[in-house]
């Protein structure tokens, strides 16, 4: 197999020629010879002025750089898609995807005998892994980092559950104008990602848990030197692999690997985007995620980590207390450390080496958890026959048994529109519903399953409201709020037919989310509802391609034809 500068050489019809060519080009930006015989080690640029949680991504590839070269290497950068939350329109979900492609396509059509993926936000990390796996190359994944936290009136503050508990404050008039627009200016103190147990950090945890970087790699603060010499080391260890070609995505991720990630994820109360994120990549390889499985997990896998939105704390506190390393020796026999890691051995020497750190309380023992049960349930129900979640452990618990009448909104816009109404026929003991908020029918499966408390219950001091929808919710966020139902209502699920006024029942201890309506009423209803038709927004290119092929979340949202064809008989 070629390697190094020989790989992949672009098609002339002449192979000495296309050499010949590529080292001609390649010597203009005055590198030797010496430097071209070396294996190449691509490295991602994902840096980008509209997003500053990857504000550090230039010190991180230095870094990087220094690292494949000390160890032998020859870098080179290349630049892909980078997607920030906050400024991603319509969502960032709506472009994982694309990313996920533009990061597999570069890959592939560059000569690179390893890879290394920087990433932070949200999509970012995912999207770089799927579109790894998918091309095979030896990867090395560098998080971006957290931020540091801020500092407001003497609160610790985090970015971005208390950006949504300072914002519930000041829509209930108990922050005032002057005071929200200081502790704006303080809630992101640093470049990183958001400082919580978001989806940014679930994501960085998961991917050392799944052994595709380096020890401690989902911690460490962005702005701290350790996360640059991470990178460093992360550099050099891709210059190894690109030397060896092994270990691929395809030697680490097992069945084995995916159900320790899945562990982990119940373990740091995960955001629930971490399931759709891990079903995708899993797609990508000959395994698959099971939904049932994966509630079967969170019912013996106590919360450990004590972080908000579940806890208190913030993920500096987590990296100070022992990291990833020190919670997977917390979790033992819960999970498979023979399972291989890219640093060259095994999850059982990552633990056995776990920072001891006296006093610290943010890891917590399986014998003092911060909650018994794993974070997030899996529901089925006639309103979710292929399933819906709940992030329990940052719920209200008595809401976690409820039954209340159906307060519905058809859209996003409808809901923006109408949440403050003062008119608006909504009780606290009601259940908001947002429907055709999913992967087709936003599009893009916005995080709009965080609806707002109306303006008018939160002034009575009401916290807190069952709420139920097709959308995502952002990791940061928390209440009693049930997500990804599926199928979505614009692909015809049953969502699409509840009325207001109906009863809903949520049972989490049962696992159920149940629409209280006689089955020939629904019938009535789905005879009654308007065919599915394209809609304007997808008549061409990229919007097009995702309503044409996107799938329903207990799929992942990836495209179907992104899906790795599995054998008949293999194990998936």
């Amino acid at each position: 197999m070629s390697k190094g500068l020989r790989k992949g050489l672009t098609s002339y019809g002449d192979a000495g020629f296309s050499l010949f060519l590529r080292k001609a080009f390649i010597k203009a930006a005055g590198y030797s010879d010496d430097a071209l015989e070396r294996p190449i080690v691509g490295i991602t640029n994902t840096c980008s002025d509209y997003n500053p949680c990857h504000g550090n991504v230039p010190a991180l590839i230095e870094a990087a750089k220094r690292g494949v070269m000390l160890a032998g290497g020859m870098p080179m950068v290349f630049p892909t898609i980078s997607i920030h939350e906050s400024f991603a329109y319509p969502t960032s979900m709506f472009l994982r995807n694309l990313m996920a492609m533009d990061t597999e396509e570069m890959i592939r059509a560059q000569p690179m005998d390893a890879v290394i993926v920087i990433g932070g936000c949200d999509k970012n990390l995912p999207a770089q892994i799927m579109g790894a796996v998918s091309a095979d190359l030896p990867t090395v994944v560098i998080p971006t980092g957290p931020m540091v936290v801020g500092h407001h009136r003497g609160e610790v503050l985090g970015a971005c559950t208390d950006c949504r508990r300072l914002w519930a404050s000041h829509r209930a008039g108990q922050v005032d104008a002057d005071e929200i627009e200081i502790a704006n200016s303080r809630l992101a103190p640093s470049v990183g990602t958001c400082m919580v147990m978001g989806t940014a950090s679930t994501m960085a945890c998961v991917t050392e848990a799944l052994g595709l970087s380096l020890p401690t790699s989902a911690t460490i603060p962005a702005p701290h030197a350790e996360r640059v010499r991470i990178a460093e080391a992360s550099g050099k260890r891709a210059a190894e692999m690109a030397l060896s070609g092994a270990p691929r995505p395809s030697d680490i991720l097992t069945d084995a690997s995916f159900r320790n990630a899945l562990t982990v994820l119940q373990a740091i109360g995960g955001s629930t985007n971490g399931i759709i994120h891990l079903t995708a990549i899993a797609n990508r390889t000959r395994y698959k995620i099971d939904l049932a499985d994966f509630d079967a997990l969170g019912r013996k896998v106590p919360v450990l980590i004590d972080l908000k939105p579940s806890g208190q704390h913030y993920m500096e506190h987590f990296h100070h207390a022992g990291g990833v390393p020190k919670l997977m020796q917390q979790l033992g026999n819960l999970l498979d450390l023979d399972a291989k890691t890219v640093a060259g051995g095994t999850l059982r020497d990552v633990v056995a080496v776990a920072e001891e750190v006296p006093g610290q309380t943010v890891i917590r023992s399986p014998a003092d958890p911060i909650k018994p049960t794993g974070a997030i349930a899996v529901l089925h129900g006639n309103i979710a026959p292929r399933g819906a979640v709940i992030k329990h452990s940052a719920a209200t618990p008595k809401l976690l048994q409820h039954t209340g009448r159906a307060v519905v909104f058809d859209s996003v816009a409808a809901m923006t529109e109408r949440i403050d109404d003062p008119d608006l026929d909504v009780g606290p003991e009601d259940v908001l519903v947002l429907r055709n908020a999913g992967p087709k029918g936003a599009p893009g499966m916005p995080e709009a399953g965080y609806l707002p408390i109306p303006k008018k219950i939160l002034a009575s001091g009401v916290k807190d409201m069952v709420r139920i929808s097709d959308a995502r919710m952002s990791g940061t966020a928390f209440g009693t709020i049930v997500l990804h139902i599926t199928p979505e209502s614009a692909a015809g699920g049953p969502l699409a037919v509840v009325q207001t006024g109906d009863q809903i029942r949520l049972d989490v201890a049962g696992r159920r989310i149940d629409l209280l309506v006689d089955e020939g009423e629904l019938e009535r209803r789905r005879a009654a509802a308007d065919a599915i038709r394209q809609p304007e927004w997808a008549e061409r290119g990229y919007a097009r391609l995702f309503w044409d092929t996107v799938l329903q979340a207990d799929e992942g949202c990836d495209f179907s034809f992104m899906q790795n064809k599995r054998d008949e008989g293999s194990e998936a």
